[in-house]
């Protein structure tokens, strides 16, 4: 009887090996194939340029394609859902934002994903410049102008975000809520095609991301009035804070790679690491500090899991404090 339960433990020890042997293969081969990483707005915006910057240095690294793929929708839930139901195989990554992984979870009773439990941090990429533009029809020439401005026309001021719930929409709601403005949004899927509208006067006002507004700003179609970050910020170091006027005011446009919730920490920790090398070549920082990026790399994946943990508190707590609720 001994001797059988010996042979029986060593044939279930051999199977485990064995069913382990294919894991352990694929992820010290990986990658073998093209990687995918899902970016949840437009071609042409800042997540956007964070991906293809990263990617292309990712790509030299591991001697594989990295496919963009841009995935708008739902203000960036859409491509957030993509990544939660895709394969745990490291083929599939996700160029996060603050409004799907951070935001939704306060403003959305039901997301069809868990942003704890489906997405794993790897690394937060970069930080998000940005700036609160209008259009020169309003004739004003800073914050305080602008809410008198508005608040003579009471309802009729028609601010445009990047999609319910992302950061410059929640962003418009706070500056309501804190100057006592009344404005409509108008949600778009993207912060590219809003400021198409706003060029065109169908708005007046957007809380926008600098590497989409900046030609449009040096052209003179639209004018910057401060940037929306708590604190002036080195890359514009002219423009004032809109906490400067508004008191209180102020968020953080940070975006981050992740991959599926239950990939493979050996995966896991290759990724952060090839991640983290990128944002270190001269020419990623260069193109996207030109862009209004700062770029960042979490020290380690545990420290940018609590980073969004945390995040995502401070977000919920706002958008109860300001009672912002969407439909």
């Amino acid at each position: 009887m001994e001797r059988r339960r010996i042979h029986r433990a060593m044939m279930a020890a051999a199977l485990t090996m064995a069913a382990a042997m294919p894991v352990a293969h694929a992820q010290r081969d990986y990658p073998v194939r093209p990687i995918r990483v899902l970016i949840p707005f437009p071609a042409g915006g800042a997540a956007d340029t964070i991906a293809r910057t990263v990617g292309e240095q990712m790509s030299q690294q591991f001697g594989q394609p990295v496919v963009m793929d841009n995935r708008p929708g739902a203000g960036g839930r859409l491509a957030t859902d993509m990544l939660a139901h895709a394969e745990p195989d490291g083929y599939t990554l996700l160029l996060g934002t603050v409004g799907s992984i951070a935001v939704s979870p306060a403003l959305y009773k039901k997301l069809p994903y868990d942003p704890q439990r489906d997405v794993l941090p790897i690394t937060q990429a970069g930080d998000v410049l940005s700036v609160m533009v209008v259009h020169p029809g309003t004739g004003v020439a800073n914050v305080r102008q602008f809410i008198d401005w508005a608040k003579q026309r009471p309802g009729q001021i028609r601010f445009g975000s990047s999609g319910t719930g992302q950061p410059d929409h929640i962003a418009g709601e706070l500056f309501q809520k804190l100057t006592g403005v009344q404005m409509t949004h108008v949600p778009y899927k993207g912060g590219g095609p809003a400021l198409v509208d706003l060029i065109a006067g169908d708005l007046q006002i957007m809380f926008a991301t600098y590497v989409v507004a900046v030609p449009h700003i040096k052209s003179g179609r639209i004018k910057s009035l401060a940037t929306t970050a708590p604190h002036r910020q080195p890359l514009l170091p002219d423009l004032p804070a809109v906490s400067e006027t508004v008191p209180g005011f102020g968020f953080t446009n940070w975006n981050g790679v992740f991959a599926p919730g239950r990939t493979p920490a050996a995966i896991a920790d290759l990724l952060h690491a090839a991640v983290n090398k990128a944002l270190q070549v001269p020419e990623v920082r260069k193109r996207q500090q030109g862009a209004g990026i700062e770029p960042v790399g979490s020290r380690t994946r545990s420290e940018f899991a609590k980073f969004v943990t945390e995040d995502t508190a401070r977000w919920a707590k706002l958008v109860r404090d300001a009672n912002i609720q969407v439909e």
